[in-house]
């Protein structure tokens, strides 16, 4: 059986739905906090129980019968939480239940070296399973694309898209990945440890987003702001420090490059093109 974890998130629940187009939905199964949220899963033939990652019984039950798990990223630092506690539970817990092959849903910038945050806790996971003594799948994921259009706040209202100096993304799509995963899981084996950059096809800027959109008929002018300015309105805001850690985090590494990598592994593993920002504006 097929372990999904996440399964009530924008990429689990969509990884679950382009699964069961590929194996049947009886050997798949799903670890959910709120096991409400996946009845439609349910419905569908899927097993669902529940599993957290703080809590490795019940994950050890949400487990049970796993041939392969899939693990979602946690993102508990953004909340204080400790990230590597709950993915060292969850490898933990396939292990136990004898799984054996484990994927996970790292990042195309995943580094040690990183100035992002959680790039750090992605390239400590992954050093994790490599000493778990289970075969593994690291699916380094290109920045999803909705955290680019999030980036943009409401500039597409008030014309004006304000934010601290960066550098260009190979923006991905979340369906894009999910299906991407679908496939990786629905075919055990085809990657071992890292997968090449998993991206779109273009590395773009914010000041090339608002040209997009302005393109599009809702005309954007791109502001550059100072960090200080950055981490200011977020405090302001009531943000909690760790968060304003990873924002800015993630402006400093785009100035260094770490995400404008392209490279046609999705194309191909799709078998067409990716969806573009483009699109993703348009829609």
């Amino acid at each position: 059986m097929i372990i999904d974890t996440g399964a009530t998130g924008q990429l689990g629940r969509a990884i679950v739905e382009k699964l069961i187009e590929r194996v049947p939905a009886s050997g798949v199964g799903v670890s959910v906090r709120d096991v409400a949220k996946a009845a439609p899963l349910a419905a569908a033939g899927v097993r669902v129980r529940s599993g957290d990652f703080d809590q490795p019984e019940a994950l050890r039950h949400a487990f049970e019968g796993a041939t392969q798990v899939l693990i979602v990223s946690s993102n508990a630092r953004a909340y204080g939480g400790d990230t590597l506690a709950q993915h060292r539970t969850a490898i933990a817990a396939a292990r136990a239940a004898g799984a054996r092959r484990i994927v996970y849903t790292s990042h195309m910038a995943a580094s040690a070296a990183s100035a992002f945050p959680p790039m750090l806790d992605h390239a400590a996971t992954e050093a994790m399973l490599a000493e778990s003594w289970l075969a593994w799948t690291a699916l380094r994921n290109g920045f999803y694309a909705a955290s680019g259009l999030a980036l943009m706040g409401d500039a597409l209202t008030t014309g004006v898209l304000e934010a601290p100096a960066d550098g260009a993304v190979s923006w991905t799509a979340h369906a894009d990945l999910a299906e991407a995963a679908a496939i990786v899981l629905a075919d055990e084996g085809r990657y071992d440890g890292p997968t090449p950059p998993l991206t779109g096809s273009q590395a773009l800027d914010l000041a090339a987003i608002a040209s997009i959109a302005s393109e599009l008929g809702r005309p954007v002018r791109r502001v550059v702001i100072s960090d200080d300015d950055l981490r200011a309105r977020m405090a302001a805001h009531g943000a909690p420090a760790p968060r304003a850690a990873i924002a800015l985090g993630l402006y400093h590494a785009s100035r260094r490059g770490e995400f404008a990598a392209v490279d046609p592994t999705l194309a191909r593993l799709l078998g067409r093109a990716p969806v573009t920002m483009r699109d993703l504006l348009a829609a």
